[in-house]
């Protein structure tokens, strides 16, 4: 009787912690809103309908957005938070300067805070548009899992030791890519984001006139697709804003493999971009996907990695809130 009461006692600790620790696991679900905001993905698909019709442009924007949100303090919506008079906000710092969508972001959640008061949080909206803003690219279409909340803290100083920077080699990327528990695939898979968008001349002005400190072109770089480039860019135009230059010149509002036949043609725009001929596994992949026939694999594989992406350092259960007002802590 002694042994039974013990053994029924024991069970009942471990199903207690069991039930504790699952209760507090960090986890987003598939139709998290089904029951509180049954039409939460619709509505944020019809505005975004409405939003890249007017502007096409915002597609790249939007899908950076949700990269440089979970990489830096996980996915929890900090980058849209404004900066106070003591705290400069990821959003102001020099590399999310030239970051545009903030007003696209907080368009969806009125929209959706007259729909279902206080139910979705931001960083969820950031999630919902970059897949929609694949989507209305002639992407593919991937269901996402839902349930964060939002963060209440951002630093610009976060940024330097989270997010690689265009000039990274393949073997800094690989150690970004490793710190948030992404693999080699999911670096070049990602990567095909740069299939679609637009970037300013500061990313890449070293590879066209100081690559090695000497004031010379990167030699990776295709010679014609360089002198193109300097006609857009010029020496001196290091803090240039408003120059806007295509990731993918072929088809820059095409989600497609484009981005992949110009990496392997040493056309891509970025250090990073070439950074990727230089790791077997990354190089086969760029090379596999453009000769490809079909995209099937490559949307396959983006929807994949886009899904583990999202689940970086999410908050969830009594973690974090939900904001009234995207750019504030409530």
């Amino acid at each position: 009787m002694r042994s039974s009461m013990a053994l029924s006692k024991s069970l009942l600790l471990l199903l207690l912690g069991f039930l504790c620790c699952s209760s507090t696991e960090a986890h987003v679900e598939f139709g998290f809103y089904n029951d509180t905001c049954p039409h939460a993905e619709a509505i944020v698909l019809h505005e975004m309908t409405r939003i890249i019709a007017d502007d096409p442009t915002l597609a790249g924007s939007l899908l950076r957005m949700q990269f440089q949100d979970c990489f830096v303090r996980g996915c929890d919506a900090s980058i849209l938070l404004d900066s106070s008079n003591n705290n400069v906000a990821e959003k102001d710092a020099i590399p999310n300067k030239s970051l545009r969508g903030f007003d696209v972001i907080d368009r969806v959640k009125a929209k959706l805070e007259e729909a279902c008061p206080g139910i979705v949080s931001c960083a969820d909206i950031i999630a919902m548009a970059a897949r929609d803003s694949v989507y209305l690219a002639n992407g593919p279409y991937f269901p996402i899992q839902t349930g964060r909340r939002d963060g209440n803290k951002s630093e610009a100083s976060d940024l330097m030791a989270n997010l690689p920077p265009p000039t990274a080699n393949i073997t800094e990327l690989k150690a970004f890519f490793l710190q948030k528990n992404l693999t080699v695939k999911d670096l070049v898979v990602l990567s095909g984001a740069h299939t679609i968008g637009f970037s300013h001349c500061s990313s890449f002005s070293q590879r066209l006139y100081n690559f090695s400190g000497k004031g010379d072109t990167d030699p990776s770089l295709d010679m014609e697709y360089a002198e193109k480039l300097k006609r857009k860019c010029k020496p001196h135009d290091h803090d240039d804003m408003r120059t806007l230059v295509k990731m993918d010149p072929k088809s820059p509002r095409r989600f497609d493999l484009c981005y992949y036949r110009l990496v392997s043609e040493g056309k891509g725009l970025f250090a990073s971009d070439e950074a990727l001929l230089h790791d077997p596994e990354t190089r086969a992949y760029v090379e596999r996907q453009a000769m490809a026939s079909s995209a099937e694999e490559f949307f396959n594989d983006f929807g994949s990695s886009m899904v583990i992406m999202g689940k970086i350092g999410v908050l969830t259960h009594q973690k974090g809130e939900i904001r009234k007002k995207c750019a504030y802590v409530n």
